[in-house]
């Protein structure tokens, strides 16, 4: 058998008042679901929205899909864990927050144009390719300005081309593997998992091999990491544009177009909670081990990885609980145990920060995975690249602008007159508060399929996948 089906819906019922039964087979040493379809009246109301799964990904594809984003995580990580005490140590604190904001102008011009590339004109793993060859040069440009003591606004120059190139990334590696996979949201958690073993594995590698946590030896190894990871995508599976055809507009051919997803108000939700949580989310890498160092902890970069070992848990586990849960619970509890880090941080001790670190892999797993699985679920297959890079420009765009500008601004205003020394209750405790906020909007604006279908304009439902009675999300 070629192809198997997948019913888009999940029932709250017993397979005898219509669920669908699950028989797994092993193939290839990976488990798979057949969905077994009981002939009832609910179901066969919504034939049409039944899907064909793409073609069965054998062993060597599968892991070729993990090995892309471990290496692709580890190479961020060897950069941007330790960034901020990198400039720290060569003289470059006064542009902390304007060298991290660089990312969030890169992701208002690139994701976009290159999801809209995506869709419409080249195979993903193409545009991936240069990607990474180009992060992986002005990668080294970068670094070598910071070593070598140039003026600030020639290192932010470099940066800003940096993160124009790198910008896309994440979103079209995130297509590509959604694409390849049978059953996304049981088999995404575990092709994820990787990214984190591969930023987890660059923190202990700073810390432990290199001994390198303030070195510009650190951006090097992330160029060399990259420049490797183009050549890698040579053996990653093709993935052709989902809408081929020329662009008529510039609006289209900047991939702008997608903001059409926005009138939908379960889209809307997603997309405006994703930034409006990535905003004091944006404090955790910078400032976090800040924290740390300033608390006289040992090894301050390898201690940011205690965060991707609940990420792990959560990962394996994230499979059952989107079987078992609604998404909008899980979107919730994601936020959260957001609250709880924060919280945690504000107790302004060594073991405190690590429990709230710890937390950090629950509360990323939980909002930013499920985010990714709802676009690939609800999201129009001709918009499915442009979608994941709209997710991008929220996040590193308005989220992480306002995110790095807003909690550098308020950690200078929490730190002393030498900026040696912050209060860290008061700046996290306002943080904390501010997620709390977010919780309360994702609340009350996010409504799921069960009540959108009735609800919803018709031309905001065609932007997604209909509605099922009975589905619960």
């Amino acid at each position: 058998m070629a192809h198997y089906q997948e019913a888009l819906f999940r029932e709250g019922r017993n397979s005898a008042a219509g669920r669908p039964d699950f028989v797994w087979a092993k193939r290839n040493t990976f488990c798979f679901a057949i969905l077994h379809l009981p002939s009832t009246p609910a179901m066969s109301r919504h034939k049409d929205v039944t899907r064909v799964f793409p073609q069965r990904v054998h062993l060597p594809e599968r892991l070729e899909l993990c090995l892309l984003f471990l290496f692709q995580a580890h190479a961020q990580a060897l950069w941007y864990v330790p960034f901020s005490n990198v400039l720290v140590a060569h003289g470059y604190q006064h542009i902390l927050k304007y060298a991290y904001a660089c990312g969030a102008i890169a992701a208002f011009i690139s994701p976009m144009t290159g999801g809209a590339l995506a869709d419409r004109r080249f195979p993903a793993e193409r545009i991936l390719r240069w990607l990474f060859f180009g992060t992986g040069v002005m990668m080294s440009a970068t670094f070598f300005g910071i070593s070598h003591g140039w003026k600030p606004g020639w290192v932010l120059a470099c940066l800003q081309m940096q993160q124009l190139f790198y910008s896309p990334a994440w979103g079209l590696s995130g297509a590509i593997v959604l694409s390849q996979l049978r059953d996304p949201e049981r088999q995404f958690g575990i092709v994820r998992v990787w990214a984190t073993l591969g930023w987890m594995s660059a923190g202990v590698m700073l810390s432990y091999v290199f001994n390198a946590e303030t070195s510009s030896l650190t951006g090097y190894l992330s160029a060399g990491a990259f420049l490797l990871l183009g050549v890698f995508t040579k053996v990653l599976p093709t993935v052709p544009p989902s809408a081929p055809g020329e662009a008529k507009t510039w609006r289209e051919r900047l991939g702008w177009d997608a903001l059409v997803l926005l009138k939908h108000p379960d889209h809307r939700a997603v997309f405006v909670s994703s930034a409006l949580f990535n905003i004091p989310l944006a404090a955790f890498y910078p400032f976090t081990i800040m924290h740390l160092k300033q608390l006289g902890a040992a090894h301050p970069t390898a201690l940011m990885s205690v965060g991707q070992l609940s990420e792990i848990v959560a990962m394996f586990l994230l499979g059952g609980l989107i079987a078992k849960y609604r998404l909008k619970t899980l979107f919730l509890a994601g936020i959260i145990f957001g609250i709880m880090r924060y919280a945690l941080f504000s107790f302004n001790t060594e073991a405190f920060v690590l429990a709230g670190i710890a937390l950090h892999g629950l509360c990323y797993t939980l909002f930013f995975i499920p985010a990714q699985i709802y676009l690939e679920r609800r999201v129009d297959s001709a918009f499915r690249a442009r979608a994941q890079n709209l997710l991008t420009l929220m996040l590193a765009g308005f989220g992480n602008i306002f995110g790095y500008l807003g909690c550098g601004w308020w950690q200078e205003h929490c730190s002393d007159p030498t900026g040696t020394r912050t209060d860290w209750t008061t700046f996290w405790s306002v943080l904390c508060v501010a997620v709390i906020g977010v919780f309360v909007y994702f609340a009350t604006a996010y409504r799921g399929l069960r009540r959108i279908r009735h609800t919803a304009a018709p031309a905001a439902v065609a932007l997604a996948v209909p509605a099922i009675d009975g589905v619960s999300e």
